[in-house]
């Protein structure tokens, strides 16, 4: 029962729940791999990898950032510097998260295989970037960009250097979003010696840099629809992703932070699913 219950309180710290924000674009990337839908057992294996690539990541992010968290006053209750949970039974989680990362890349193709420690890597270090970089923001956004080019990967076995502009598009408008997010945090990470934009910056001009992260994700979202010949389903869905984007930046300003878990979590979560659904139907139509 202790078992049970730090692992409840795991998949609460991490929000395993928001791996919405990922996955669609991982399935989008699968589907146009397969010009439609993947097998089954493709089908499987990509979403086990997702859930547990992202489950790796968050729960090392939360270890690699204990100290940082206990001397925030807004993170200070989370489960590990709260005492909720151990460090080593989120380490065991990650190595376990991990491990079944791998054997789902094992399951995929070889390429997937080969490839898994260098995702690992990138899911793992972004962790790190915050102490070094302002920049840290795209190595989240990384993270998530490489959805739809190892779902395409593991349906293929090959890259195709197409897909490669949707992970440009997701890793911008991750990196936006995250820009947004660190904004609420500017007081504790100048104090504390962390890099983001908005403690470099400055919020309101963290604020134009999220907006033109995410101009330039529209702008590499309408390439991609021209790369893949997109029919009117598929634009419709891209501008439904750009009305989305303007609802989301309305929400929260930089005199008002109040809506931010609305725009960062809700909203997101929208704007992946939306896209996902244009693009199925997309390829509906024309398979």
């Amino acid at each position: 029962m202790p078992i049970l219950r730090n692992l409840r309180v795991t998949l609460e710290m991490i929000k395993w729940e928001h791996s919405i924000f990922a996955l669609p674009f991982a399935l989008c990337g699968a589907m146009l791999a397969a010009s439609g839908l993947p097998t089954a057992h493709q089908l499987l294996w990509i979403v086990v990898a997702m859930l547990a690539a992202r489950s790796a990541a968050m729960a090392f992010n939360r270890l690699a950032d204990v100290a940082i968290d206990a001397a925030n006053p807004r993170t200070s209750t989370r489960a590990l510097p709260a005492g909720h949970l151990s460090p080593a039974f989120v380490t065991t989680f990650v190595i376990v998260s991990c491990a079944l990362f791998i054997l789902a890349a094992l399951q995929l193709n070889r390429l997937t295989l080969w490839l898994s420690p260098v995702a690992l890597a990138v899911l793992l270090l972004y962790s790190y970037t915050k102490r070094f970089t302002r920049w840290s923001h795209l190595g989240l956004g990384l993270a998530l960009g490489l959805a739809p080019s190892a779902a395409w990967v593991a349906v293929r076995g090959t890259l195709d250097p197409r897909i490669v502009v949707l992970t440009a598009a997701v890793t911008l408008w991750a990196g936006g979003f995250d820009v947004l997010y660190a904004c609420q945090d500017f007081e504790h990470d100048r104090a504390a010696g962390l890099y983001s934009l908005p403690q470099s910056v400055g919020i309101p001009a963290a604020f134009i840099a999220a907006r033109v992260m995410h101009l330039a994700m529209l702008a590499l979202l309408v390439w991609f629809g021209l790369l893949f010949e997109f029919k009117v389903i598929g634009w419709l869905g891209i501008a439904a992703v750009a009305l989305l984007l303007a609802y989301e930046h309305s929400l929260v300003s930089p005199r008002d932070l109040r809506k931010l878990n609305a725009a960062f979590f809700t909203m997101n979560g929208v704007i992946a699913t939306v896209f996902l659904a244009f693009v199925a139907a997309d390829l509906w139509i024309r398979f």
